[in-house]
């Protein structure tokens, strides 16, 4: 017995150590790449498709908002399938494959791809082939986002749990550092990808710049598969989609309860141990899927329920009602997302049309390049917060200090209000200097004010979101809970796609034109600087509404 235990203390010894800072920072670093691969395709995809395949601007542009949808709402699926069905490690491990795969393809693109006069900018028809290629590699890579992205920061926030039964969230500064030091990483991936890879592409062809996305995403896949061993896995819980949907069905067939009779009357069905005995007064309509009147008749002898379409566990009840309770204050980040991340294919086309000469003789920056002012302001920023005026407010109150998660976010949509309104602003500029004097160009570092503010916008707003759901969310929904900001970028492009097409349709073409110079940009902006005043107003309004959060307590 005694060389038994010897034997089995041994093999214990010599299991690698799972769970720790060298997995975590793992995981970041394949997202990172990830991100690096499909961020550095983005700012320039509008020339490609308007040069390369003969696109009007209106058309490539709801095109780009499609697939920027698809690729966020895509991570959503794939955190519901990931909490319900095959776990993170897994979908992290499928999406990555696939997302290799449309970069391939895009990359075969630059081969079989229409004819185009350079100098008149009229192309060939495009094939079916062609065309096949093209939107195969939108389709695939919005695939392959909805496993990478759906679960890479939950299953990094896995490693820092390391009791195998663990019930209970991990703290709040070590979550709020994680989900810093992910931000971080995606950042620097987007510096890299819109400065490095961009140029890449500007000066050395479709072919090279694609390549090294290739190249990067290639990476990725390595070195998240390399690191196999070490990794912390959680068991899924089965069913949790089906469950939300028995809440809802169970609801509406038990109609009929009148759950205004006293409490002692009607029994709620829970599990034994349950955190959830009774359910909450919030959306009291849904108690109705877990209340029974006759337990013995609804229930079996091992305490479950008949007909979970009929009677659910109460448990259930609270968890749609967090997902729901959510939403309203998901909703507000969208207005942030259209104006920082959909805006990309039109900034792209204002620096093209401006100065870009730097102090260095002979150099200027690439139009897709301006992305990264906004993500350096969003780094700095994040700095400044975390190692400066965090710790010197700590140090004055003589108390840890920490804003709270609505003041971040609340913040951060003002903010949006003053970024896209310096944009407006820049471009009303432009436009008149453009159009008076045709020998002189506005410089195109007028951009920066727009880039900074955006950049700062998101620091406060993405990472307060983020810590809102994965706290307000129940356990067995962190993979949604991190994939609900994606979402609201999915809902934003969505929205854009609309915009423009109402727009264009509305001005018949005299907003969004193919130059610029004889467009109105600057109107489509005011516009998007008036949804965002209504957006400070129906934050405030939510906020209010939803009271005191979890991790503000």
């Amino acid at each position: 017995m005694d060389q038994e235990a010897l034997l089995a203390r041994k093999s214990t010894h010599q299991q690698p150590a799972k769970g720790n800072v060298t997995t975590i920072s793992i995981i970041l670093a394949s997202q990172a790449l990830e991100k690096l691969a499909y961020y550095g395709l983005v700012p320039n995809m509008i020339l490609y498709l308007t040069a390369e395949y003969g696109m009007g601007t209106a058309e490539a542009a709801n095109i780009i908002f499609l697939w920027s949808a698809a690729t966020n709402f895509f991570p959503l699926v794939g955190a519901f399938i990931a909490d319900s069905y095959t776990g993170r490690f897994p979908l992290i491990g499928f999406g990555s494959f696939i997302s290799l795969l449309g970069m391939l393809l895009l990359l075969l693109t630059t081969i079989i791809q229409p004819d185009c006069d350079k100098s008149t900018h009229v192309c060939q028809p495009t094939t079916r082939l062609q065309l096949l290629l093209l939107y195969s590699f939108f389709t695939l890579t919005s695939i392959g986002a909805g496993g990478v992205r759906s679960s890479c920061l939950a299953f990094a926030a896995d490693q820092l749990q390391l009791q195998p039964n663990h019930t209970s969230r991990v703290t709040t500064s070590a979550l709020e550092t994680l989900f810093n030091w992910y931000y971080f990483s995606v950042m620097l991936a987007c510096f890299i990808s819109q400065s490095l890879l961009v140029f890449v592409q500007t000066t050395y062809g479709w072919k090279i710049g694609f390549g090294a996305s290739v190249a990067a995403m290639a990476l990725s896949v390595t070195l998240f598969f390399a690191a196999t061993p070490f990794y912390v896995h959680y068991k899924y819980q089965s069913g949790l989609v089906a469950g939300l949907f028995q809440v809802l069905v169970a609801a509406f067939r038990n109609w009929h309860v009148n759950l205004s009779e006293e409490e002692y009357i009607i029994s709620y069905h829970h599990e034994t141990g349950s955190s959830f005995s009774i359910p909450s007064q919030k959306l009291r309509y849904l108690n109705k899927a877990c209340a029974t009147s006759n337990p013995n008749q609804d229930l079996a002898l091992t305490g479950n329920s008949w007909s979970p379409w009929k009677l659910c566990r109460v448990q259930q009840v609270e968890d749609l009602k967090s997902l729901i309770n959510v939403l309203p204050i998901w909703s507000t980040g969208i207005i942030l997302s259209l104006v920082t991340g959909c805006q990309v294919s039109f900034t792209v086309l204002q620096a093209k049309a401006m100065d870009r000469r730097t102090f260095i003789q002979g150099f200027e920056i690439p139009p897709g390049s301006y992305g990264i002012f906004l993500v350096i302001s969003f780094v700095l920023f994040l700095v400044l917060y975390d190692l400066v005026l965090v710790p010197l407010v700590s140090w004055a109150l003589g108390k840890p200090f920490r804003l709270g998660v609505m003041v971040r976010m609340g913040a951060g949509i003002v903010l949006t209000v003053i970024c896209i309104s310096t944009l407006a602003t820049v471009e009303f500029v432009r436009r008149k200097q453009a159009r008076e004097d045709r020998g002189t160009m506005l410089s195109a570092m007028w951009l920066l004010p727009y880039m900074i503010l955006g950049g700062i916008a998101e620091a406060f707003l993405s990472i307060a979101q983020n810590e809102f759901f994965y706290s307000e969310l129940p356990t067995s929904m962190s993979s949604v809970a991190t994939t609900l900001s994606g979402l609201g970028m999915a809902a934003a492009s969505l929205v854009s796609s609309w915009i423009v097409t109402v727009v264009d349709a509305a001005t018949h073409g005299s907003w969004i034109t193919e130059d610029i110079d004889e467009g109105h940009l600057d109107y489509y902006y005011w516009l998007m600087a008036s949804l965002s005043v209504l957006n400070v107003f129906y934050f405030l309004w939510c906020s209010k509404a939803y009271g005191k959060c979890k991790s503000d307590a």
